[in-house]
């Protein structure tokens, strides 16, 4: 049980780094070719915003692993 929960532990992890990293400073996804949004607050449509809840999801996930994983050592 304990090995399970580290593979999606370890899985949830690279999947959460590469979420942030995608979000490019808030910058939205232009910021990845080097383009200019223009203005630092802007609403988050299409993928942006996909990307946002999906990041919030795997950081619940995340966090509900590592306590999970607290419990079952102790």
């Amino acid at each position: 049980m304990a090995t399970v929960l580290d593979i999606a532990l370890i899985i949830t992890s690279v999947g959460l780094v590469l979420s942030v990293i995608l979000q490019s400073k808030g910058a939205g996804l232009g910021g990845l070719t080097g383009a200019d949004t223009g203005g630092v607050f802007t609403a988050r449509r299409g993928i942006e915003r996909v990307l946002f809840w999906v990041t919030i999801g795997l950081s619940v996930i995340f966090f509900g692993l590592v306590i999970t994983i607290i419990i079952i050592i102790r």
